[in-house]
Order: C-alpha cells, then structure tokens, then sequence
C-alpha cells in the first residue's frame, strides 16, 4: 500500500522544526524565582525541571532540530532594579554558554530588566552585541504598563535599530488577584494579556513607527484571530486617523504554542498566512510526554497542508533565525 501523498513518514512527527517558544531554567534563575516566591509562577504547581540534556532528548524525541531558549514569566524583575539587572546579566551569560555548547541546536531570546528602562537598554546591546543573541524576550507588561505604552518607545527604538526579533511572552498582570477566578493565570489570563499588549502595539502605531522589529506572537495569537474584527471596527470608528488592524495582525509571527487545535489555529489561519506561523512547544512548562503527543496530533492534522508544515515547521523561523537554518536534527 502506498502512503497518500500529503502524509508525513513514521518517525519524530516534527522532523527537523525549530522551536520559537522553547524555556530555559539556569539553578541561579530557580533560586531567584523562590526566594522572591514564585516557587509557583503565576499559580502553576512548581517550577519545573530544565537542563540542557532533559531539553536535547525531547527535541530528538519529538524531532525538534533546534530550539529558541527564553525565560518565562515572571521574567527576571521581581521588585528590585539591582537585583534584576544582575539576574537577567547572569541569566543571558549562561544562556549563551548553552548556545555556544550546543551552537547548532539552541538559540538565545534574551531576558530585559524592565521596568528599569536605562537597565533595559543597556542589557539589549550586551545581549546582542557582545552575547550574539538571536533575538531579545518581553513580556506583555511590566509594573502595570502593557507594550505599546510611550514609556517604552526608547526601547522599541533600540529593538528597530537592531532589526530585532522580539519573542512576546504573557505574564500575571497586576490585577490578577480579581480577575483570575481563582485559577493559574496561563488558562485565562496569559491569553488575554497578550491580546492587550499586541492590540496596544498595533492601535499606539508602534508596528507603524519601528516596522524594523520582527515580533512573534505566542500561543496561536491568544484571543487576536477571534477579536482582531472587533478590534479593527473599533479602530476606524473611534481613531483619527484610523488604524489598519488586519493589515497589522496580518504582518506578525504567531506561534503555535499550547493548544492551536482544534479551534485556534484554523482561526489563525484567517489571520495570517503558514509563512508567518512557527512551531512553538512551551517546554518544559508543557511536559515532554504532553508536548510530543500536541506535536503528533499537529503533526496528523489536515489542517495545514505538506508545503504549509513545511513553513510552520521551520521555513517560517529560518528567515528570522538564518544561523539556525542549516541545523539538521541530532546536529550537535
């Protein structure tokens, strides 16, 4: 029997992607989050386990050839500018010996001090300077004030003079406590943070004023594919001038993080097109059994067409990240 023409061959079902939203936990990372109290980030169980091997075998499990390494929420601020200006410094410094270990399966999105602003600038052209990162990490607000707020136009100025690729990462806000119901953050929260923040990037003109800054959107695009309609209307009916949202939306990079099936990545695709969507696994905050059986039912999907697999799965992802491009996998 012949295998039908737009299936994948038996084997790791992502064969050769590269990961976008992949986490990395240094000890000194772990310590810092505790002794501040995030022992249970944004009310997740635990801090999960992370080491470079751990991360290596589920990528050669799951077919993964390289993967972007990112610190998630809560990032590296937790109250005192000193201390996260020196956290995030040793953060992205042990980041980078892992790349520079492993230079052909990993990749540095380096983590800011923000909301320090003159912290953040500085570690921006260290990490990408002097570190080689492949990108910088934000989350979707700092101390109360989402991306897209004037506060960080210095910033985004930086990140277009690099032409740098931005990974957006949701995290708690600050209001939590009421809006939470009481459950971890990630279920209801993290998707509406991002909404916020890239509706805010898009409605304060910021794609329009740094068109230079590459930003990929995590988790299937959050609630955009379904609000970005409501959003758009919104804008031409109260903006002067008006705002092209869809033309915007249009223009970043989504991953496919979480859980894009079966509802959220056919409305992504609405959206956008499979050039702009990239593969993301959220390791190890998605567990490696959980992650290779999401990527085997993405994997299985009709979806997405070969040539559109072959996009998500890294023809997306080897023009934002050239030095990755040639990776194969188990190339170490």
């Amino acid at each position: 029997m012949t295998q039908p023409a737009d299936t994948e061959p038996a084997g790791p079902p992502l064969r050769g992607a590269i990961d976008v939203h992949a986490h990395f936990l240094t000890p000194r990372l772990r310590a810092a989050m505790e002794a501040a109290g995030h022992g249970q980030p944004d009310g997740m169980p635990a801090v999960p386990d992370w080491s470079p091997e751990a991360a290596l075998a589920m990528m050669d499990r799951t077919g993964i050839a390289a993967a972007l390494l990112s610190v998630s929420s809560p990032g590296v601020h937790y109250g005192d500018d000193t201390a996260a200006r020196e956290l995030a410094r040793a953060v992205n410094d042990e980041g980078a010996a892992v790349v520079r270990d492993h230079p052909g399966r990993f990749g540095l999105l380096a983590s800011l001090p923000l909301p320090d602003l003159s912290d953040a600038l500085a570690e921006t052209r260290y990490a990408i300077e002097d570190l080689g990162a492949d990108g910088i990490t934000l989350l979707t607000s700092y101390a109360g004030r989402h991306l897209g707020d004037p506060y960080y136009e210095p910033l985004m100025a930086e990140l277009d003079r690099y032409c740098a690729v931005v990974f957006l990462h949701p995290t708690s806000p600050p209001c939590w406590e009421a809006t939470s119901l009481g459950r971890p953050r990630p279920m209801l929260e993290f998707p509406f943070e991002t909404t916020r923040a890239v509706a805010n990037l898009v409605l304060n003109g910021v794609l329009d004023r740094y068109p230079a800054i590459r930003f990929v959107v995590p988790h299937a695009g959050a609630a955009l594919p379904v609000l970005a309609d409501r959003i758009g209307a919104f804008a031409v009916a109260t903006q002067d001038p008006p705002v092209d949202v869809l033309g915007a939306l249009r223009g970043l990079y989504y991953d496919v993080a979480g859980l894009p099936l079966p509802r959220q990545l056919p409305a992504l695709l609405t959206l956008t097109d499979a050039d702009h969507i990239l593969y993301g696994s959220d390791y190890p905050y998605t567990p490696d059994w959980a992650l290779h059986g999401l990527a085997q039912a993405l994997a299985g999907s009709d979806v997405l067409t070969r040539d559109q697999r072959e996009s998500v799965w890294r023809g997306s992802a080897e023009g934002l990240f050239p030095r990755l491009a040639p990776s194969p996998v188990g190339r170490d």
